[in-house]
């Protein structure tokens, strides 16, 4: 429900009436000014409409004044207030404190809260009937009035709910009400969402899960890692931690994020098998109108447990006690478009704010966060063995310079194709076969092949005014760019010379091995994880669920089910490259791969059985790869933060990326060297470049990249605004500001 004011403006007394500031969810970087009209009392955080140009907008209160240095008759009034839970205080310091360290406008901040803006106005309701106080008298009762009355409780029942419980039609159910049988009345669609039950208790914890639950528990505030090796139950053991904060606030809100869709599905069934209701879900997949009833029932409150990915930490909370990041090192935490910012430590500082515990569990954690837990910034609470007789897989690596693929047996008249899989990996996969075990064969790399030349002409595949290859799918039949989405028929002919056939496909993605594995194991149960196969909810449903339950025997697969997902008759790993991670200028490149390795490879033998996990390379001397097979973490991580302190990257030093981007090449050029020109000089800084980005056209755009390194102890982003400041960007240029960047690219 809304209040609607006259849409012709009142006559008033301007001397008698307050001006407020509304901030409004567009791309700006304050709040505009506005007459509160005679007969609305207004408070902050308030949401309302205004008029903005042309057209009505809904906004913030984000300021009042009951005086000022203005001109009142100039400003237009509000519109109309909104009837709903005000955004609280927490929440708008919150979106000032992202705006303020992203360097992103306020108003594109209170966007991320406000994109559901629809949700503002109760939806029409859903016809629904219930029973009059009394049964008329003479009323004549069919055998199908009478199942309609049967079908009556004590609460009101949709209409198309009574029609299925008691078999009628419309024509009975109008007839009942005309008679003064049924009363019609209207039901809010957003139902609300089940309290969890507190009484039902999860399972039963070892010592160290218990002691670490504990220390969870009694938490009032503060940053926590829990750092367990995989399958050591870190999920169990922050779901008591969920269950103590409910307990103790009758009105708490809690939010566990998570980073993919992939993980989220099958932890909702978690959630609601531990609690006995089913948690609010927030992603992308969910559909229009859960979307608007999770926003809505989080802004009043009562959706108590909040299960969702990044974008879930600006929902409104009325009251939130508790966040849990699972998987904490995960760069999906990590916003690349829009609003650039690190989910997990804009989780921290919400804590921070709101002065209660962050929760960060992973088996690999991030190396900022080891330097967080290490300096005492964060409480470190350490798992070191799974749980029950769960035991870590045997990892071993296969030296590719001597271990080389044999080639299969041809089909007869077709051509000898390519093959990945060494002896001893297939031996592997043969083992777990005849065990009546399945097997996860590991490359992240999506589609058939991630190049395709022309044989005779050397011509790429590219998308057009990009420097991005085009990927083949070969089961679609198509080449698509997985930077810009272009997508085409594979030609049969070369677009450069001409050449029939000459088409190569260069290089392995899971479906080339795919391909292969069926060609080895003709009889085995194969399917393909990976999201171009598993687009919908539903298919990445059911192969998780298939893979659960012992329905696959080969999973082939990409970071899609390297982590968070327990498949208990899962023994055998076999990563088809182990050397992909590595390449590229990413500074962060040997700790992913190690991550990603290490995830991957803890996904065998989770049950009763145990786990082997084999990485194929071609640099068995690797630092990283060397670090996993004598499972010493702490080693590798140390090594790395050598190495960082030496070039004063994160966490020992700051860094900012600053991206130009435009069809003018030229102009981007002159804006890149007039930026350069115009730095601020400040100790303790560096600028490197400019310098082309590795994906130097984009959609027609050139891209330049700029790179700012800082010491800890210098305020990045007071000169970030000074630079940015100084000079003027061209209309049909875009700069783009991403403070502790990702990508590289």
């Amino acid at each position: 429900m809304s209040t609607l004011f006259s849409s012709h403006l009142p006559e008033f007394e301007h001397s008698a009436h307050k001006r407020a500031q509304i901030l409004l969810p567009m791309p700006l970087a304050s709040a505009f000014d506005y007459a509160i009209p005679a007969d609305m009392a207004l408070s902050l955080g308030e949401f309302v409409e205004v008029p903005f140009g042309p057209r009505r907008v809904n906004g913030v209160v984000w300021g009042l004044e009951q005086e000022g240095d203005y001109e009142f008759s100039k400003l237009k009034p509000i519109v109309m207030r909104h009837d709903c839970e005000p955004l609280n205080d927490q929440v708008r310091q919150f979106i000032e404190w992202v705006a303020n360290y992203t360097l992103f406008p306020l108003g594109a901040v209170l966007r991320l809260v406000m994109r559901h803006g629809d949700a503002l106005k109760a939806p029409k309701g859903i016809i629904a009937w219930e029973k009059t106080n009394a049964l008329p008298e003479n009323i004549r009762l069919t055998d199908a009035r009478k199942a309609v009355l049967a079908a009556l409780g004590q609460e009101p029942i949709t209409n198309a709910a009574l029609k299925q419980a008691s078999g009628a039609s419309d024509g009975v159910i109008k007839g009942l009400e005309k008679a003064g049988a049924l009363c019609r009345t209207s039901l809010d669609p957003d139902l609300p969402f089940d309290i969890p039950n507190l009484d039902r208790k999860g399972h039963t914890l070892a010592a160290d899960q218990r002691e670490a639950a504990d220390q969870l528990c009694e938490a009032e505030k503060g940053a926590f890692l829990l750092d367990g090796v995989t399958g050591s139950g870190k999920t169990e053991v922050y779901l008591e931690a969920v269950s103590a904060v409910l307990a103790r606030d009758p009105s708490a809100q809690i939010l566990v994020l998570l980073p993919e869709i992939g993980l989220t599905l099958p932890f909702l069934k978690r959630i609601e098998e531990r609690f006995g209701a089913a948690p609010a879900p927030w992603h992308s997949d969910i559909s229009g109108a859960m979307r608007r009833r999770v926003w809505r029932r989080v802004l009043e409150g009562q959706a108590r447990l909040v299960v969702g990915a990044r974008s879930a930490l600006f929902l409104p909370f009325k009251n939130l006690k508790l966040i849990i990041v699972d998987e904490e090192h995960d760069a999906a935490y990590k916003q690349e478009d829009g609003v650039l910012y690190q989910g997990r430590d804009m989780a921290v500082a919400r804590g921070a704010l709101g002065g209660f515990p962050v929760v960060l569990t992973s088996a690999t954690p991030a190396l900022e966060t080891l330097i967080n837990a290490t300096e005492g910034r964060y409480r470190h609470i350490k798992l070191t063995s799974r749980y029950g007789p769960a035991q870590l897989p045997e990892l071993s690596l296969i030296d590719m310079r001597k271990n080389p693929p044999q080639k299969l047996d041809p089909i007869k008249d077709a051509p000898v194709q390519p093959v990945w899989l060494s002896p001893p990996m297939v031996e592997g996969v043969n083992m777990s076969l005849e065990r009546g075990e399945q097997s996860l064969l590991f490359l992240n790399r999506r589609g058939y092949a991630p190049l395709t030349l022309c044989r005779k002409c050397g011509y790429r595949m590219k998308s057009p005014h990009s420097d991005t290859c085009l990927v083949e799918h070969r089961f679609e039949n198509r080449l698509v760019c997985h930077h810009t989405g272009y997508s085409i028929p594979k030609p049969n002919a070369c677009p450069q010379c001409n050449a029939v056939g000459g088409l190569a496909a260069c290089g392995p993605g899971v479906e080339r091995i795919a391909d292969e594995a069926a060609q080895r194991w003709p009889k085995a149960k194969l399917e393909i994880l990976s999201s171009d196969r598993t687009r919908s909810p539903e298919k990445l449903k059911a192969v998780l669920n298939a893979m659960r339950d012992g329905d696959i025997d080969i999973l082939v697969a990409t970071q899609a089910a390297a982590k968070g997902h327990h498949f208990p008759g899962l023994t055998f790993v076999g990563v088809v490259d182990a050397d992909l991670g590595l390449a590229g200028g990413d500074l962060r490149a040997a700790e992913r791969t190690y991550q990603l390795l290490c995830q991957v490879s803890g996904r065998a033998g989770r049950a009763d059985k145990p786990g082997r996990a084999m990485l194929q390379t071609y640099a068995p001397d690797a630092p990283v790869l060397q670090a996993l097979i004598d499972s010493d973490r702490d080693k590798f991580m140390a090594a790395e933060a050598a190495g960082r302190i030496s070039m004063l990257f994160p966490p020992f030093g700051r860094i900012a990326a600053i991206i130009l981007r435009g069809s003018d090449e030229r102009g981007v050029q002159e804006l890149a060297k007039s930026m350069l020109e115009s730095a601020p000089r400040a100790n303790g800084i560096e600028i490197w470049g400019p310098a082309p980005a590795p994906i130097y056209r984009l959609k027609g755009d050139v891209r330049v990249r700029m790179l700012v390194r800082a010491r800890r102890d210098i305020n990045l982003q007071g000169f970030l605004k000074d630079w940015a400041n100084a000079v003027k960007v061209p209309s049909n240029i875009r700069r783009v500001i991403d403070v502790d960047p990702y990508s590289f690219m």
